[in-house]
């Protein structure tokens, strides 16, 4: 970063240093730059075992390291240029020296300014185990009974059941088969809907009332009463 300063510094060419030729022009400004550059770290390093990062230690380290830098300048002209080399000219350097050093560690501290971290989370479901859906799975035809547990709709005296094979019509109360399905990983989200939890693939609340997207492109209602069980899986 400090030669990409020195360079620009070079190409700038301020504080009439446009006068001397190109080659001492560049050479001078990147001495001036990387190596103000290295003092302002060293004094950096230093300050932050009692400081903060804070913008206050940038206004700090920028007048602790304005003098030495003023030196190292005022000697790299005395030997580049043949300037004078003494009191008068090294004072004037501050002046010049402690703007610049502003602006190099202003850049340096927003360069290396700690992002703040982006924490994405997921809720992860568990298979569920075969014994918690075992009793519910036993109601089910051959054809269904291993298949991917969906949904539960309850339909007056019967159920309707939804699975990776389709749908299947049971008789049971619905109050029966939440008591079957207590263990299971699932959700009551509705007077009359369960859901499996690895089923749900969307949760949209609309106006008071919820929605819910499941595997095979099955939609189901979500009431106010129940909203709070996906609620507190992270879906809301």
């Amino acid at each position: 970063m400090f030669v990409a300063i020195g360079l620009l510094m070079g190409f700038l060419a301020p504080f009439a240093s446009e006068r001397a030729p190109v080659v001492t022009r560049y050479v001078h400004w990147m001495i001036c730059m990387v190596g103000g550059g290295v003092i302002g770290i060293l004094v950096d390093d230093l300050a932050s075992l009692r400081m903060a990062a804070t913008w206050r230690r940038v206004v700090a380290v920028s007048a602790v390291m304005t003098p030495p830098v003023s030196l190292l300048v005022l000697t790299t002209e005395h030997v580049l240029a043949n300037a004078p080399f003494g009191w008068p000219g090294y004072w004037w350097l501050f002046w010049q020296v402690g703007p610049i050093s502003l602006a190099m560690m202003a850049v340096r501290a927003l360069v290396w300014r700690n992002v703040p971290v982006r924490v994405e989370t997921r809720t992860v479901i568990a298979a569920p185990l075969p014994e918690a859906e075992a009793a519910f799975r036993r109601r089910l035809s051959a054809k269904r009974r291993a298949a991917r547990l969906i949904a539960v709709e309850a339909h007056d005296h019967y159920l309707k059941v939804h699975t990776g094979a389709g749908e299947e019509l049971i008789t049971l109360r619905f109050a029966d088969a939440l008591e079957e399905l207590a263990q299971a990983h699932g959700w009551r989200v509705h007077r009359s809907w369960w859901v499996a939890a690895d089923a749900v693939e969307t949760v949209r609340w609309r106006r008071g009332a919820g929605e819910i997207g499941l595997a095979g492109g099955l939609t189901a209602p979500v009431s106010r009463t129940h909203a709070p069980v996906l609620k507190d899986a992270g879906w809301f």
